[in-house]
């Protein structure tokens, strides 16, 4: 372990990016942990506010990202010990930032509902991405490519982008992140079927594509439902079992903390009011 941590990551100059990489997980799961101990309503935590506008970690996570941004550009050339410091401290700025991630896209809080799982998925692709490149990995490069070979080089690196986009148009985005590591993983998104609710589906299977494909469409749902939904639930059971659940309602306030309700004495048979007679409107039968 140790021979390969230093052939592949101190030899090839790629500790800032393991540093970043273990400080961007690290980061992630502190920050679930601890917001999942504040939703459980534990009494040593709680979350910051000043006065009575509260502090989402975001905040914190765009502060340290600017930190270890602007330091990383200072310290690159100074020491690379300084420089791994500054880019830990960027990657615990950038798992701040996504993990509110579905906060900047829809601008209002929905982390704990549906559209808070968009956080996680953004987690999710920066460590996918950020593992790839440490493997030596990297986007729409083609590795036989040493600058002699013309216009070989550019024209690949055009069709991988072409395809690319098609792959991400089509409402694959687990194919199209990853194939830009993978080529391949692009070419064969880009032949399949479009997933039913992307852009490409409603350009070119709907009723309003200028040429309906009707057949490409039932096509299309029969494989979302037969294929995507099981990936799609145990993808949702994985963020669940890191993230917590984003659809259950907020667990309800202690006994301590709830209002007392004040309730009346019953009054007694025959009286309005503790201590009044009752009289009715009806005159007293003589």
């Amino acid at each position: 372990m140790t021979y390969w941590f230093r052939e592949r990551i101190i030899e090839a100059h790629r500790l800032p990016l393991f540093c970043f990489f273990v400080a961007l997980i690290t980061a992630f799961v502190f920050t679930r942990v601890n917001v999942r101990l504040i939703r459980a309503r534990v009494r040593w935590l709680g979350n910051v506010s000043v006065g009575e506008m509260h502090i989402h970690h975001v905040v914190f996570g765009v502060v340290l990202t600017l930190l270890g941004g602007v330091a990383g550009l200072v310290l690159s050339d100074v020491s690379t010990g300084w420089y791994s410091f500054s880019s830990a401290v960027f990657g615990v700025g950038a798992a701040l930032v996504l993990d509110e991630f579905a906060l900047i896209l829809h601008l209002r809080d929905v982390y704990w509902q549906e559209e808070g799982r968009t956080s996680v998925d953004a987690v999710f692709v920066a460590i996918a991405a950020t593992g790839l490149l440490l493997l030596g990995l990297r986007p729409l490069a083609w590795n036989g490519a040493d600058g002699r070979g013309g216009w070989t080089a550019p024209a690949f690196l055009f069709v991988n982008l072409v395809f690319a986009m098609i792959t991400l148009l089509k409402g694959k985005i687990w194919s199209g992140l990853l194939g830009l590591f993978v080529p391949p993983l692009l070419y064969v998104g880009a032949v399949r079927v479009a997933r039913p609710g992307s852009p490409w589906a409603r350009w070119c299977y709907s009723e309003r594509a200028r040429r309906p494909r009707p057949r490409l469409m039932a096509k299309a749902i029969h494989r979302e439902e037969r294929w995507r939904r099981p990936v799609i639930r145990a993808k949702i059971a994985v963020q669940e079992f890191v993230s917590g659940r984003h659809d259950l309602p907020a667990p309800a306030l202690p006994a301590r903390h709830q209002r007392r309700r004040v309730v009346s004495p019953r009054p007694r048979p025959g009286t309005d009011h503790p201590g009044r007679p009752w009289r009715s409107g009806r005159p007293r039968a003589r």
